[in-house]
């Protein structure tokens, strides 16, 4: 049975990049008709909020993700310590008591003579009286695992055929000195407790990847999980992104009014060979593969979530969409500006035009001719497409203005914007009074005090 797992610390919200990994895990997860486990990885008290741990939850469901078992690694103490106790029976486990200042002058030594910066394994050959003086003086352990000679190698479902030779690695730190258990060592556990069969991650974790799989030997004969690792997003950072996004964090995202199918739809294929479109998760999940994803490092582009976000806003229904729009806002409102919208926030906008609750430009000398011509020739009826259409052919009889010359006063005067939705449906909502009275007030505010 397949059994993947998304592993958050609740030590901030989550952002594009892990969105993207717990994404890719539950649709791995559905795709082979395995179970999608959700672990936390809580054991940073300092840093770790309840409030960040609401977070992940509100915010993986907002996406669609649902997980089918959860976990937390603060529940499981004894259980890492039962572990490291048996590491340190087998010779695997040894304590080490160098400083940070110790350890970094012998980095910067071996760096010196052009050596990889590789723990010297020195603490192995303190005698028990040396261990037991340097404890006697006010030392305290830290537990270093001993990884095997050798090389390590895996195929990894994304990346291809990886070795690693772990002579190149130091010795990883699995406990510190107050006996907290560090995250190679807990989230081997957990992985091979939980029986995961898949390890889907970023790139970044290529390097611990030989470390966690000697590990994992270390502690269990179950089988090896598979490993794939997705390139990192490049152009992570706020300040590369479009201004209007302004953040990758999913909360920022969500205020400023992106689509959660729209981001689904985007992180799903982001790094694929197949290009981002507005399909629903069933699709994503009947269509996933790891053959899917490139070696190369795909770029968060903000200007291309914001078109998919616009072609999914225009599918949407105003059943869908209803909960969300202004309190009033009908049906007839939602046809007549979705097509206009990137974020669904902008409704807002454009609700308050049509309630008349705007400031229109005073109009240039040069277009008061189109607005009177255009109060004097205004239909008695209410407004369809026909007849916006033999009005503006009856102002354009009247002043000879065509084009922008003709349409740009009247968009401007009836809604204060230059550009926006179609003005057909848009005056069917704001009736004949609203387009005399606006007319009205736009060629006052023309011809100015008296």
């Amino acid at each position: 049975m397949v059994k993947v797992r998304f592993a958050p610390s609740p030590t901030g919200y989550l952002h594009v990049g892990n969105a993207r990994a717990a994404l890719v895990n539950f649709l791995a997860a559905r795709a082979m008709g395995g179970t999608f486990l959700l672990r936390l990885d809580d054991t940073d008290h300092e840093r770790g909020r309840p409030e960040y741990e609401q977070g992940i939850y509100d915010d993986l469901r907002w996406l669609g993700i649902e997980w089918d078992e959860t976990a937390r690694q603060s529940d499981r103490l004894a259980r890492y310590a039962e572990v490291a106790e048996a590491l340190k029976k087998a010779g695997r486990l040894y304590p080490c008591f160098e400083n940070e200042d110790e350890l970094a002058a012998k980095r910067n030594a071996l760096i010196k003579r052009r050596l990889p910066p590789v723990y010297d394994r020195a603490a192995l050959s303190m005698t028990p009286e040396q261990r037991a003086s340097a404890e006697a003086n006010g030392k305290t352990p830290y537990w270093r695992f001993k990884l095997s000679d050798g090389a390590v190698a895996w195929t990894d479902l994304v990346l291809g055929e990886r070795t690693i030779r772990l002579p190149t690695v130091s010795d990883p730190v699995l406990i510190r000195a107050d006996g907290t258990p560090l995250y190679t060592f807990t989230s081997v556990v957990d992985d091979a407790d939980h029986g995961i069969t898949h390890i889907i991650r970023g790139e970044d974790h290529v390097s611990n990847t030989a470390v966690q799989i000697d590990l994992f030997r270390a502690i269990t004969r179950a089988s090896l999980p598979k490993f794939a690792h997705l390139p990192l997003i490049s152009g992570g950072e706020g300040e590369k992104l479009s201004k209007r996004i302004g953040s990758i964090s999913l909360r920022s995202l969500r205020k400023d009014g992106i689509e959660p199918g729209a981001i689904t739809a985007y992180l799903a294929r982001l790094g694929t060979s197949k290009d981002p479109a507005p399909v629903p998760m069933a699709e994503l999940i009947a269509t996933f593969s790891f053959g899917d994803f490139s070696r190369s490092q795909p770029r968060f582009d903000a200007t291309q979530l914001l078109a998919l976000n616009r072609k999914l806003l225009h599918r949407l229904s105003f059943e869908e969409v209803h909960a969300r729009l202004p309190e009033g806002a009908t049906e007839a409102f939602w046809e007549a500006v979705k097509g206009n919208l990137e974020l669904l926030t902008e409704s807002r906008r454009w609700w308050e035009v049509v309630q008349g609750a705007f400031d229109a430009p005073a109009p240039a000398p040069e277009d008061m001719a189109v607005l009177k011509a255009a109060l004097d020739v205004l239909p008695p009826g209410e407004f369809d497409q026909p007849a916006w259409k033999a009005w503006t052919l009856a102002i354009s009889a009247a002043t000879t203005a065509k084009g922008k010359a003709l349409y740009q006063p009247l968009r401007l005067a009836l809604t204060g914007e230059a550009h926006g939705p179609e003005m057909a449906p848009l005056l069917g909502l704001i009736g004949r009074a609203g387009i005399k009275a606006r007319l009205e007030r736009a060629i006052a505010a023309g011809e100015g005090p008296g």
